[in-house]
Formats: structure tokens, sequence, C-alpha cells
């Protein structure tokens, strides 16, 4: 799942301490739509862990804050992104925005050549495209900040965008057109450049944040350990405006900001129940995914119905897309 799903409607609820029997069809159903409304950050947080916090791991791209830069295509081995493109080297940024904004340079580059930076919330909703999309390929310096920073923007700055979350994802692509081009992608790459606000304007950084015992995670942990990472993550993900009902439901099941999952207040009978919920819903949606019709599916049936499939390539010239 890519995007943030939002139920709208909330279940009544319950006191989930020391709950009778009757009130368990109410406690699962509460807890799928927990699990729904969660499982985007979740999901987001094991590719941030995986590039910006497991310096062992087979993804690992480099620390928070630093953006690394993949001067190749992706292939199967790639296995963070779901569907990473094969035609545009990617460049990645995990941002820990709690102390201070971090400013991201994006350099001018030809016309005919596209580039972005894909900035993606904890939530997993799109907030910015820095780049050809919005801004044209002339470049330029980008503040990314955290939700509600105050502060001198320095000169020199393009715009500034700020992050609903204090956890997020950055995603530059830049555009290959063939594989002699590699080179000419890797000078570009070469001048993507991070830095953190005070670094960048040469000024005393602020106090540091509170040190985080950043949770395992893995995609078993997403299921054994599913609502204790839901827990920690909301800290990093203030909630957007509409999502006061979930948020109460989520505490009513245990799971509150900076809080550990579970806490005395819940019974045995609930923990063991939430946790059955967890493993159901992950079931579902694995389930639901699989019956999906893909573009590549779409094409395959076409070629076998009707013939090869066209489409069009770089500069609007037909490809034979098998």
């Amino acid at each position: 799942m890519k995007r943030r799903i939002l139920l709208q409607g909330t279940t009544a609820l319950m006191v989930l301490s020391a709950l009778p029997a009757f009130a368990q069809d109410d406690i699962r159903a509460v807890a799928r739509e927990a699990y729904i409304y969660t499982y985007p950050m979740v999901k987001n947080y094991l590719t941030m862990y995986q590039y910006a916090l497991d310096p062992g791991g087979s993804q690992y791209k480099g620390p928070l804050n630093t953006l690394v830069s993949i001067a190749r295509v992706y292939t199967p081995e790639d296995t963070a992104i779901i569907t990473p493109n094969s035609d545009t080297p990617y460049s990645f940024i995990v941002f820990d925005l709690r102390a201070e904004p971090v400013v991201v340079t994006m350099p001018p580059i030809e016309k005919d050549r596209y580039y972005s930076l894909q900035l993606i919330d904890l939530y997993t909703n799109n907030v910015d495209y820095p780049g050809t999309r919005v801004d044209g390929n002339g470049g330029g310096d980008f503040l990314i900040t955290g939700p509600g920073w105050k502060g001198d923007v320095p000169k020199g700055i393009k715009r500034v965008i700020e992050m609903p979350t204090t956890l997020a994802l950055g995603i530059i692509r830049t555009q290959l057109f063939s594989p002699d081009d590699l080179e000419k992608v890797k000078q570009i790459q070469a001048r993507y450049k991070a830095a953190v606000l005070s670094a960048y304007a040469g000024a005393p950084a602020p106090a540091a944040p509170p040190s985080i015992d950043w949770l395992l995670i893995s995609d078993e942990l997403m299921v054994t350990d599913y609502w204790s990472i839901a827990a920690f993550l909301l800290q990093f993900a203030p909630p957007y405006s509409g999502d006061e009902a979930q948020r109460e439901n989520l505490a009513k099941l245990g799971i509150r900001d900076r809080g550990v999952w579970p806490g005395t207040d819940l019974s045995p009978e609930t923990v063991a129940l939430m946790k059955e919920v967890a493993v159901a819903t992950e079931k579902e949606i694995r389930d639901e995914a699989a019956r999906l019709t893909d573009s590549v599916q779409d094409i395959r049936y076409a070629r076998i119905h009707e013939g090869p499939v066209h489409g069009p390539g770089r500069g609007g010239a037909g490809r034979d897309l098998w």
C-alpha cells in the first residue's frame, strides 16, 4: 500500500480494561480500523529503518539527514521499495526534522531531462515535488522543515516546504535516456547536496533532540510486534485535521504517543485479541493485493489475445513494451 487509507466514521467503543466477552466484536472492529490507519506509517518506517537505521543491512544507504545517490539502475535485489523504476537512478535521504530543517540542493540541469525530489511524510502522503514537475530544471536550494517550524530563512532558499511529520523520506529520480547516458546521470547526482540548516547557514547548531532508541523492525516484526511499533511512531506524526476520532480510538486501545504498548490498563485477553486482529488484517491486505490486476497483467493479456503492445517512448516515439 503506497497511499494512506483513512476510513470514514468511527466504531463505537466500550471501555477496554476488564472487557466483558460480548465486547470482543467491538474491539475487533476498532482494532481493524486502527490497523488500517497506522499501517502506512509502520510500512514506511520499515523502509526508513532499512535505508538509514540498519548499517549492517543489505538495503542501507546512509545515516539520517544524509543524501546518498545510487548511480545504477535497480534490480530485483533492491527490495525496500516495492516497484522501483529502471530508467530513473535514485538518490535517497531519510529526514529527522526534530531539531532543525534540512536544505536539499537540486542543481540546474538540461531542459529535456526529468528530475524530481519526491517528499513523503511518515503517513506516506506525497507532500511536494521540487524539480521539473513544480520548479522546472533551474535547480535551487529547498528548505525542508518539520511541522510548525518557526525560524529565519537564509538568503538563497528557493522554497520552504513544511513536512507534516518529523520523520520523512526524500527520493530523487534522475532520468536516464540510455545505458550510455549513465555517466551523465552520475555527474548530476554528484551535485545533489543536503545539509542541516545550521551547517548551510554557518550558524550555531540548535540543541540536539532527545535520543531515540529506534525500534527494530522487519517483515516478521510487523506481524508479531505491530502495535508496539505503531505506538512508537505516533511521536513523529502529529495528527492531520480530521484524524481526531482515529487518535481517540488508538488511545482507547492503549496506543498512545510516547507510550509503551501494551500498558497495564489492557487485559491479557484484549492484548491477545488485538494481536490476532493484526495478523488477520495483514493477511486480508495481502490477499486483496494479490487479486489486483496491474499493468503488466493487462499487457500480457493484450499480447496473448491481441498481439504486441506498443506505447509512447521517450520523446513520443513508440516502443514495444515486451
